[in-house]
């Protein structure tokens, strides 16, 4: 009898202790859910000064300073405290006077003018980054494939790498077009000439245009999905003309509309959607 409470005794305790077990952890799992959960509801809250940083209005020491000094506002309330954390939705910002929207990643377009390079360092000309304001320039956005300083028109900017690999990758096939002012009349042969493929110096294998169609006697439009150096003017003189001006008008279906030499913007849903589809060729691949 003493023999059987004993057995039963332990046996209580090793369900005692079984039952805890299991309790503790279903507790530890939904501690861990509830964490998780309270985590992805706040991933869009950050201090204030990270997301001053994040923007590009300089350090973190710096961004501290701007909102202790009484500069940074939201809503039109001064914001005292530099660790106060901040709903980043639709969140917009007014610095030093300055109105910010908030943009986790940057994807700007920019009607690039003519006489500037597309480069941080340029050696004869400004800089195209002059053009946008210090905050762009500070998070160090940079041009999606490079523009020639005569050429003008639709340049894309972002600090999204893998952004700039899709649309600049062939692989990808994004389609940029080109109007093209010539020195000499297009022909029907130039534009077959371009459709099937004309051999670059220094390449190994011919180049062909995505399409190419004649507009007017000295104007054609000409879509590549390859970046090469100096591309459309080699290939123009390959066919056997001659590039007298340049102008990009279109990525995929995302064209300038009224947008001004000189002026940029930031791409909406509907600009990045478009970037991912191939503009119609109503003419065909001549004309």
């Amino acid at each position: 009898m003493l023999y059987g409470w004993r057995l039963g005794a332990v046996e209580g305790i090793g369900w005692n202790r079984l039952l805890f077990g299991l309790a503790e952890r279903i507790a530890k799992i939904a501690l861990f859910y509830l964490v998780h959960v309270v985590v992805m509801a706040d991933s869009s809250r950050l201090p204030l000064y990270r997301i001053l940083q994040s923007q590009g209005f300089g350090t973190r020491r710096y961004c501290k300073d701007l909102v202790l000094a009484g500069l940074v506002f939201i809503n039109g309330v001064e914001m005292e405290s530099p660790d106060a954390l901040v709903d980043t939705a639709g969140l917009v910002l007014d610095v030093d006077g300055e109105r910010w929207a908030y943009h986790a990643r940057a994807y700007l377009m920019l009607n690039k003018p003519a006489g500037v390079e597309c480069s941080q360092k340029p050696k004869h000309h400004p800089s195209v980054y002059t053009l946008l304001p210090v905050p762009l320039r500070e998070r160090a956005v940079q041009c999606v494939g490079r523009l020639d300083q005569d050429t003008t028109g639709l340049l894309l900017l972002t600090d999204d790498g893998q952004f700039v690999h899709t649309i600049t990758s062939p692989r990808h096939q994004v389609p940029k077009v080109y109007e093209i002012a010539t020195a000499e009349p297009v022909t029907d042969a130039q534009i077959a000439q371009l459709c099937a493929g004309v051999l670059l110096a220094d390449e190994n294998e011919n180049v062909a245009a995505a399409w190419a169609e004649r507009v007017d006697t000295h104007h054609l439009r000409m879509a590549l999905t390859q970046g090469k150096y100096h591309q459309v003017k080699r290939m123009v003189a390959a066919a056997g003309n001659h590039v007298a001006g340049l102008h990009r008008s279109a990525i995929g279906e995302l064209s300038l509309g009224d947008l001004a030499p000189g002026e940029w913007r930031w791409l909406e849903a509907a600009d990045l959607e478009a970037l991912n589809t191939t503009p119609p060729n109503a003419a065909g691949a001549s004309a």
